[in-house]
């Protein structure tokens, strides 16, 4: 598949671009017109969730920088934001666990050195060790989730902002000039009267 072409901010900071200032200016206005013109918005939700609103202020500079903060973009960014923020959550939630499951595993070697630990004690340490295992585990494969569907949102991103690169063309059509036409049609007459009229 071809590689997109470069948009018009690309070409003016590289300075090396072969397209005329028409030429680029047409491009720049077919950019344009792939975006709704709205700005990107943020839903309630995610401003009321201070790492959720903090992500979307990051990604939103982001977007502004390549003047891709718009309206279109909206619904899967705000999406994204909840779930790094769900993300978090459930992280902090995961190092709560390991540090009880650390706390209980020293609270058992120490009345193991001690010799207090009876059978009772050894199956009940072993029981509840599970559960924080298996609790870690089900943590560690929601995140995974997660992550999954924050990364296709940043692939349906990313891909729709080139798709609609794509869609514009490299080149502007060759328009024709009306007088130009005129003239080519009067010489074609002309060449046929004569060809009659000898």
């Amino acid at each position: 598949m071809a590689r997109p072409s470069k948009p018009v901010d690309v070409l003016r900071a590289e300075g090396k671009s072969h397209r005329t200032k028409q030429e680029l200016a047409d491009r720049e206005e077919r950019e344009r017109s792939v975006l709704s013109g709205d700005p990107l918005t943020e839903r309630q939700e995610v401003k009321k969730n201070k790492i959720a609103h903090k992500e979307f202020r990051r990604i939103s500079k982001l977007l502004e920088s390549i003047k891709k903060s718009d309206a279109l973009y909206s619904s899967g960014i705000n999406t994204y934001c909840m779930l790094y923020a769900e993300i978090r959550e459930l992280y902090d939630d995961l190092t709560v666990i390991s540090e009880i499951a650390e706390e209980a595993k020293a609270a058992f070697r120490e009345a193991r050195e001690a010799g207090t630990v009876t059978a009772d004690d050894v199956i009940s340490f072993s029981i509840h060790i599970r559960k924080l295992i298996n609790q870690k585990t089900a943590l560690m494969s929601a995140i995974d989730r997660k992550r999954n569907i924050m990364l296709s949102i940043d692939k349906e991103n990313i891909m729709t902002i080139s798709a609609a690169l794509r869609s514009i063309p490299k080149t502007s059509e060759k328009q024709t000039n009306p007088i130009a036409d005129i003239l080519s049609e009067l010489n074609e007459e002309t060449k046929n009267d004569l060809q009659r009229d000898p």
